[in-house]
């Protein structure tokens, strides 16, 4: 019996399937180069990205007005000029806060000859998620760098 198969494409996102988060939610962010603002890497129709203004562990919270039901998760980094360890975790809560729960924690290397730009795309299914929490370590040797991110975005 032959193997039941079909094709299915790769689905490509729109900026409109993307929640608007400036209509939505309050951002929390640790530090803010001005010349690169969290909204580079959070509005729907922005690629400019966000950089941290201090070296360092950096942490993004994104505090909904109300509670919100997610399905996807999509995250882009870049880092074209120096090679390094990045970490980062994601967590979610649906208490206002007060208790948070894992959805990833990832490392990866950059390296300027060879891999320059991490896209990770979650599928989830978080219901009542009241704040989603994304700290990024830029470099887990500890050397000084700047935290930053290429985009941010949630279903």
């Amino acid at each position: 019996m032959p193997l039941r198969k079909r094709t299915r494409p790769i689905q490509e996102h729109s900026p409109e399937d993307w929640l608007p988060l400036e209509e939505s939610a309050e951002i929390e962010v640790s530090s803010e180069d001005p010349e690169w603002p969290i909204e580079g890497a959070l509005l729907r129709d922005t690629t400019r990205g966000w950089r941290a203004a201090q070296a360092g562990a950096q942490t993004l919270r994104i505090r909904f007005d109300e509670p919100q039901s997610l399905s996807a998760i999509h995250l882009e980094f870049e880092e074209k000029e120096r090679e390094r360890l990045q970490e980062f975790a994601l967590q979610w809560s649906d208490d206002r806060g007060r208790t948070f729960r894992a959805i990833v924690r990832q490392q990866f290397s950059f390296s300027p000859a060879g891999a320059t730009r991490e896209v990770e795309h979650y599928t989830v299914d978080l219901v009542g998620v009241t704040d989603v929490v994304l700290h990024v370590n830029p470099d887990i040797s500890g050397r000084p760098v700047l935290a930053s991110l290429a985009a941010l975005r949630l279903r």
